[in-house]
């Protein structure tokens, strides 16, 4: 376990511009005890770099706060580039889909809830929880989800399984004893929170690593511990003596506990249902009986019930309207009980109203079921925590934002200003023109087409701003009529599709991405130098003073970069936005004349990120064959051999029910076959395969 103070930070640049003088006054003020402090950083200014600076100096566990799943994943990229050495974890809702139960009685409609949990995002979940359990140097990126309801760190930390080498243990007790903290067994490929028991050989896979602990028992004790990689099967040379195993579940609750749930779960039905009776609404007290007798029921013979969470407060044992456990009761707090960590709420004018907005919602959708006779009164307990309530969960504050809103301002005993940007780059100009055609001027689609093609004609990349998806659409339609290369990105849009948009735009693939609300925080586009925000007159959540200066921010990567607002009048949130965005430049332009600064523009390496998406499957398949590849650009004439010899390592490991590495050796068997059909120049069964010609190329020229 490292201790306070143990961050070690690696990058290969110091400080500069407004980032020393930010760090010094955020962390004075945190010395001062200051409980808030908002870090009001323009686009491109290093925000994370400065925050990343803080945790280094105060030497705490730091909560991250995004208002996004990608932001978040983005930032913990960032921060673990930063912190290699340190535990760095992501921490997000599970649900790749998620249908909140919800009744709407105008229409008589009940909608049950239906969710989809992604398995690898659950592993990190429990990969944060136990950082925070063993080791003190951990930051935890995490998104709003981070206040809703997470099992008792208490319990999740006192039942764990110990294993050490030479322990005393029969085989049945020590699979009970893995059965009792909720991992379940396989015979099949391990996945984490599995177990798998072959003769006298135990492997189990943590919840929170792709790694398997194989113990051999000898009579009645544990001789061997090794450490084998999930994916490679590769035996560590490293000797284990003992290792913990945290429960497979975050919500821990013992046979006692249960017990006493159901009978709370009982008599608070019953009383209800008296209710319900007295009231006269005899068919919601009969639906609220039959739905908690059956769940009890099941809950009592298969240990879970669909929606049990709805009777979370049962089985925790705390108070009627007591606030949940979640991620923040997992972090540090001092003995008179406050927390001791540092939080960071990143583009903290999206979060924070989404931070204090999630109870509400929560609370009327629960208030309708609740009140038709769908659930308990105590289903309302199960819950985000409500914004005081997270206030007081949290210790020092520092907000991250380039617009900082109501709540900072009223909030921050410091706001520390970082216009400056280490490139020197100061925010675009930014200029207004009609949007309405005139006697000498054809309006805001012909003159945002005329300067789209200045700068496309210099190796330039532009972005048009609507305000709906239906004129997104048209818009591009229309410039590729233009014969303007033209994309278009909104919510309709598959995550990973858009972001491959992103990535081609970038490339030059094409030249002009038209958006919605897509085009604001967090997007690093600095091929783009010019910007067209279309409509801007019309005042409104898109075009209020916060959209619009970040929207500007997007064109400050760029030393060619500006921005034309089409607007017929000039609204109160276009005077404030280009006022704000002028005071910069102001200061901007100042300190690289002091300084004899030339502003450069951000050339940033283009990176797909989809393809950080892959499986740890097929990533392990790359690797291997890149070691395959190697060793046939040796010696040609080894890749017949070497497949007859992966061909019979998979027929050994499906014998001992090792799936998992069959499958690895199947995909790289039928990769390394392509490369035999080049070699001997095989087109039958190239086509037989159905790989086509430009891979078969490709390959060929590897080979040889």
């Amino acid at each position: 376990m490292q201790k306070s103070g143990q961050f070690t930070m690696k990058s290969p640049f110091e400080p500069s511009g407004d980032q020393p003088r930010a760090i010094s006054e955020l962390m004075d003020g945190i010395k001062k005890g200051f409980r808030y402090q908002t870090l009001l950083g323009v686009t491109g200014s290093g925000k994370t770099f400065t925050a990343a600076n803080i945790i280094q100096k105060i030497g705490k566990p730091t909560l991250v706060i995004a208002h996004n799943k990608t932001l978040a994943a983005q930032l913990a990229q960032e921060y673990r580039e930063f912190f290699p050495d340190n535990a760095v974890h992501y921490f997000v809702s599970y649900y790749d889909y998620y249908q909140p139960e919800a009744y709407m009685p105008v229409t008589d409609t009940y909608i049950e809830k239906e969710a989809q949990i992604n398995e690898e995002i659950e592993r990190l979940r429990h990969a944060s929880t136990q950082a925070l359990l063993t080791r003190k140097d951990v930051i935890i990126v995490a998104s709003v989800s981070c206040i809703y309801g997470l099992g008792s760190p208490v319990e999740y930390e006192r039942v764990n399984l110990r294993l050490d080498k030479g322990q005393k243990v029969t085989r049945a007790e020590l699979l009970r004893k893995i059965v009792n903290i909720h991992f379940e067994r396989t015979t099949a490929d391990l996945s984490p929170g599995q177990f798998r028991a072959i003769g006298n050989s135990i492997e189990i896979m943590p919840v929170n690593e792709r790694i398997i602990y194989r113990l051999e028992l000898g009579e009645e004790i544990i001789e061997r511990i090794d450490k084998i990689d999930g994916v490679s099967r590769t035996v560590s040379a490293e000797d284990i003596s003992v290792f913990f195993l945290f429960p497979a579940k975050h919500f821990i609750t013992d046979e006692k506990q249960i017990a006493g749930a159901l009978h709370g779960i009982k008599i608070e039905a019953d009383e209800q249902v008296k209710k319900f009776e007295a009231a006269g609404k005899n068919i919601e007290a009969e639906r609220l009986r039959r739905r908690t007798k059956y769940d009890v029921a099941l809950i009592r013979e298969v240990g879970y019930c669909n929606g049990i969470e709805n009777y979370s407060r049962h089985f925790s044992g705390k108070a009627p309207g007591q606030p949940p456990d979640t991620l923040l009761s997992y972090f540090p707090h001092k003995e008179d009980g406050t927390p001791d960590f540092l939080t960071i709420i990143d583009e903290s004018h999206v979060a924070i109203p989404q931070l204090r907005g999630m109870f509400a919602g929560d609370e009327s959708r629960k208030n309708t079921l609740v009140e038709h006779g769908f659930r308990l009164p105590s289903a309302k307990d199960n819950r985000p925590l409500k914004f005081d309530e997270f206030e007081h969960r949290v210790g020092q504050i520092i907000c991250t934002t380039a617009t900082p809103g109501p709540y900072e301002r009223e909030v921050s005993e410091r706001i520390a200003e970082q216009v400056i940007r280490p490139t020197g780059l100061i925010d675009p100009e930014v200029s207004i023109r009609p949007v309405l055609a005139r006697a000498d001027y054809k309006g805001q689609i012909v003159d945002f087409i005329s300067e789209a093609e200045k700068n496309i004609a210099k190796g330039g990349r532009v972005i048009a701003t609507t305000l709906t998806k239906k004129m997104a659409e048209d818009l591009t339609d229309y410039l590729k009529e233009k014969e303007i290369k033209t994309e278009y990105v909104h919510s309709d849009i598959e995550t990973l599709e858009r972001i491959r948009i992103l990535t081609d735009f970038r490339k030059g693939k094409f030249d002009c991405l038209i958006g919605v609300n897509l085009l604001r925080e967090g997007l690093d586009l600095p091929e783009v130098s010019f910007i067209g925000i279309l409509d801007a007159d019309k005042e409104g959540f898109l075009r209020s003073e916060t959209s619009l200066i970040q929207i500007i921010g997007r064109a400050a990567r760029n030393v060619h970069g500006y921005v034309i607002l089409y607007a017929d009048k000039v609204t109160g949130s276009i005077e404030r936005a280009i006022g704000e965005t002028n005071r910069r430049r102001t200061i901007q332009k100042a300190y690289n004349e002091k300084h004899g600064i030339t502003p450069t523009s951000i050339h940033k390496k283009i990176k797909d990120i989809t393809e950080e998406l892959d499986s740890e499957h097929k990533k392990a398949v790359k690797e291997i064959l890149a070691i395959d590849k190697g060793m046939i650009l040796a010696n040609p004439k080894a890749l017949n051999s070497l497949i007859k010899d992966k061909e019979k390592q998979m027929s050994d490991v499906v014998k001992v029910l090792d799936f998992e590495t069959a499958a690895l050796l199947r995909d790289e068997i039928a990769e390394l076959r392509i490369m035999q059909a080049v070699q001997e120049e095989d087109e039958p069964k190239l086509k037989k395969r159905r790989f086509g010609g430009p891979k078969a190329i490709i390959e060929k020229r590897i080979i040889k």
